[in-house]
């Protein structure tokens, strides 16, 4: 796991995965939309203010690795990741705010917000996340977290 979103104990590094294969220019000017800000790729010759963004590919069902430097720090990255969803039309999964290394947040082309869990393999290009399914109450590590498991499906809502 990278870090937890909204937590920033990176100082303004947020790294997510895109369900789709994104090109860096797509990526950069959706995110730059979302922060109302510069966005360039990482790079030698960085614009001063500018964020920055590198953007690269992996296998497996989140395939498009998206890196953000120098991310703002008075804007949350659930926020940021669920506005550059809804303008990608597609989900980007970021980490969560709990220890459990499965598990993550899925931002919805909708703009929402859901704890899922996922495999994940570790290869020599990246991390590679695949068979995302929603965290359910059944998940003892995931109850102290602001993103609440779903009911499961099998069993009825608490009351």
């Amino acid at each position: 796991m990278f870090g937890m979103a909204d937590s920033d104990p990176t100082g303004g590094l947020w790294n997510w995965a895109a369900q789709s294969s994104l090109s860096g220019d797509r990526v950069h000017g959706a995110l730059a939309g979302a922060l109302e800000r510069t966005v360039v790729p990482l790079g030698p010759d960085p614009v001063d203010g500018a964020v920055l963004c590198d953007v690269y590919r992996v296998g497996g069902d989140f395939p498009t690795l998206i890196d953000v430097y120098l991310a703002p720090e008075n804007i949350a990255e659930s926020t940021a990741a669920s506005a550059v969803a809804v303008r990608l039309e597609i989900e980007i999964m970021l980490p969560d705010d709990t220890l459990d290394p499965t598990r993550y947040v899925l931002a919805a082309p909708d703009g929402s917000l859901r704890p899922v869990h996922v495999d994940e393999v570790e290869t020599d290009d990246g991390p590679e996340r695949r068979r995302a399914r929603p965290c359910t109450a059944a998940g003892t590590a995931c109850g102290g977290s602001r993103y609440k498991p779903v009911d499961d499906p099998g069993r009825p809502a608490a009351a």
